[in-house]
């Protein structure tokens, strides 16, 4: 059977620390066929240079110009894929098969997203990998009505992206905002235990009341469709 195309869109801020090993780990892949694109805010680290010494293409979108969702819509519009696989830049494919695991699930007719686990570092603090442990479990799950849904470790049909950007209207959550709107007209989004990925700060920034505070504010206006 055909595969499908796959550009893996990698938003990065200073991550020095993590994109090698995120590299390494992405170019490693079985898959047969897939590209990367770098979406670069402002680092003023070795987040460009490591870049540079792998086969990437590189966007860049300023902190004046950034939110969440337009940086990966930007890096999407450069995009030559079917499937558009999203990682953040700190977190690290934890085996080979991670694209092929979220891939497979698209041969199956109204699945449209797919986004797979999360799993602490050994250094990760007590929170977060607490979070991230309850958070993404060992079962595979399909959602017909549940929009949680998370950018760090995520794959999408980019024809349904086509119809369906991600909001800039919003900063963060902008994933969940967006699998609300999409689990329409009989749309699933499979949740997959075996494409994982580490991820070192986990999905609540170690208890940043800050973060949260706009994280509910903006869970609060997607349950009210505002966005």
């Amino acid at each position: 059977m055909h595969n499908k195309k796959i550009s893996v869109i990698i938003r990065t801020k200073n991550e020095e620390k993590w994109l090698q090993s995120c590299l390494f780990a992405v170019f490693h892949q079985d898959y047969p066929d897939f590209e990367i694109i770098i979406v670069d805010n402002d680092s003023n680290d070795r987040t460009l240079e490591i870049a540079s010494l792998y086969e990437c293409k590189i966007v860049t979108i300023s902190d004046k110009e950034f939110n969440f969702s337009r940086a990966l819509n930007r890096g999407i519009q450069e995009s030559t894929g079917e499937l558009i696989a999203i990682l953040s830049g700190h977190c690290v494919p934890h085996h080979e098969q991670w694209l092929s695991r979220m891939s497979m699930h698209f041969k199956i007719e109204n699945v449209v997203a797919v986004y797979g686990r999360q799993e602490p570092l050994p250094d990760t603090s007590a929170f977060d990998k607490r979070d991230l442990w309850t958070t993404f479990g060992l079962d595979r799950k399909i959602q017909k009505k549940d929009y949680f849904f998370h950018n760090a470790n995520s794959m999408i049909l980019k024809k349904v992206w086509e119809d369906i950007p991600f909001s800039e209207l919003i900063h963060g959550v902008e994933d969940q905002d967006w699998a609300k709107k999409i689990l329409k007209n009989k749309n699933q989004i499979i949740y997959e235990p075996t494409a994982t990925v580490f991820h070192h700060h986990g999905i609540h920034h170690n208890q940043s009341e800050e973060r949260a505070t706009r994280v509910v504010r903006m869970i609060e206006a997607i349950q009210q469709d505002l966005t």
